[in-house]
């Protein structure tokens, strides 16, 4: 293991190695993101599926094979449908605000072993539904495990790494949830192709297996050493799990300034409260305006409607599943990368870069649509293609920037004192702005106006 003083953002040099005791656990904290990633790639891709349309919303199915009038932007309109896939960020939405309380008392273990028992219900329910009620219970359910999850995954990764590889340990995060996104929409194209049209419940079932994963990888998990002084203000047994992560007996330094900042802690009896206070402002702008523009960046449309979106240009029902594919794996690869390259280069190029990267590309794909795609028929195979290839350099532009970072920066900025209330914040933003764009097309089915739509 490569050994190495790890720089605080305070600027004091601690002690420490990369250990496998770390990565071990990382890694298997990480899992609240495969989950979200897979949630995330798995309804996007069951909603195009004929065989799920038909039994849970067979009018949107109706449209796509036999209203020959329905415009392009119109056929998969349905509040129902709408309803199924923003449930759960309803349910994150609230769950998120619990996971705060229940980080802060019980700290991160806890948090992550409730999100992931939680998600493994949803999963279980939803591969086992035979109504919409069950589905999108299920769905909720999946959301109050997301919930927790994003809320705790985050401040164990980076308050168990060490301070010179927090940017490729938060960016892991990322990278789990497009390993999660990509499992997804392996599986969907799988499954898809199974005959007697059961094929979704074994991609909505499948679930369970990374859910199982954390839930039981959670038992095991350690606590950070920030959690055991704030929690217990046990500073021993802080110092010999600082030393057993660190790799080194010399973490007095580093344990120092986790009790300083305990004691801050200790005296604030409200953080929410808190945290709204003059001296905070900055960190509660960011973990508001960060969300937001992660948002806005339109990764919903291509996160949760990739296939829908791939249909409606012309291509069919297996080629959307594997254009899908295709833009999980570039989005994988660039925030491999990212993890790589955010220590070296910093957080605000890869802001910039991958910005400028995506706004280019969305001018280039609404430019074609605009020209070529009316409210019947497809695109000439030639500008589908361009199309695909223009939405993979979108999503590696999202991946290398805005996807990682989006979760890595709220993560560091927020001091003990306030953490759990801040990431709480940033992860309930995340579910309000989806959420804004969920409700806004539906509000957008009821007059008419496109559904395959950004913010």
């Amino acid at each position: 293991m490569a050994t190495g003083l790890a720089i605080t953002s305070e600027g004091g040099n601690y002690n420490g190695r990369m250990t496998l005791f770390v990565i071990l656990s990382c890694m298997m904290a990480a899992m609240g993101g495969v989950i979200f990633g897979y949630d995330i790639g798995i309804s996007g891709g069951v909603t195009s599926m004929d065989s799920f349309l038909k039994k849970f919303f067979p009018e949107v199915l109706t449209k796509m094979k036999e209203d020959t009038k329905i415009s392009n932007y119109c056929m998969f309109d349905s509040q129902l449908l709408t309803s199924f896939t923003s449930s759960l960020y309803v349910a994150g939405l609230v769950a998120s605000f619990f996971a705060s309380s229940v980080t802060r008392a019980f700290g991160r273990m806890p948090s992550i072993l409730v999100g992931g028992a939680a998600f493994l219900a949803g999963a279980a329910l939803g591969g086992a539904a035979f109504n919409v009620t069950m589905l999108i219970l299920g769905r909720i359910l999946l959301g109050v495990g997301v919930g927790f999850a994003n809320q705790a995954v985050p401040l164990y990764l980076s308050e168990m790494a060490p301070a010179k590889y927090r940017g490729a340990f938060n960016n892991g995060f990322q990278f789990s949830v497009g390993i999660g996104a990509l499992s997804a929409n392996l599986i969907n194209f799988g499954t898809q192709k199974i005959k007697g049209g059961w094929g979704w419940r074994i991609s909505l079932g499948m679930a369970a297996v990374p859910a199982s994963i954390l839930t039981l990888g959670a038992i095991f998990l350690p606590e950070t050493p920030n959690s055991l002084i704030q929690r217990n203000n046990d500073h021993q047994k802080a110092k010999l799990m600082l030393q057993r992560v660190r790799g080194t007996n010399d973490v007095q330094a580093e344990l120092d300034d986790l009790i300083r900042a305990s004691s801050i802690s200790e005296t604030i009896e409200h953080p929410f409260k808190k945290i709204v206070q003059r001296k905070y402002r900055p960190q509660l702008v960011m973990a508001i305006a960060i969300p937001f523009f992660q948002q806005v960046t339109g990764i919903n449309v291509i996160a949760f409607y990739a296939p829908i979106l791939f249909r409606t240009i012309g291509l069919g029902e297996s080629a959307s599943l594997l254009s899908a594919v295709m833009t999980g794996i570039v989005g994988t690869v660039s925030t491999f990368i990212s993890m790589l390259v955010v220590d070296k280069f910093g957080r605000r190029a890869l802001f910039t870069v991958g910005g400028i990267q995506m706004f280019i590309s969305q001018v280039l794909i609404g430019a074609i649509m605009a020209a070529q795609l009316g409210d019947h028929g497809g695109l000439d195979k030639e500008s589908a293609y361009l199309v695909l290839i223009l939405i993979c350099v979108y999503v590696a532009g999202f991946g290398w920037s805005w996807g990682p970072l989006g979760w890595l920066v709220p993560s560091e900025i927020f001091p003990l004192e306030i953490r759990s209330a801040g990431q709480s914040i940033t992860v309930a933003m995340d579910k309000v702005w989806r959420e804004h764009w969920f409700w806004k097309r539906m509000v957008g089915e009821v007059s008419g106006k496109s559904k395959i739509e950004g913010p």
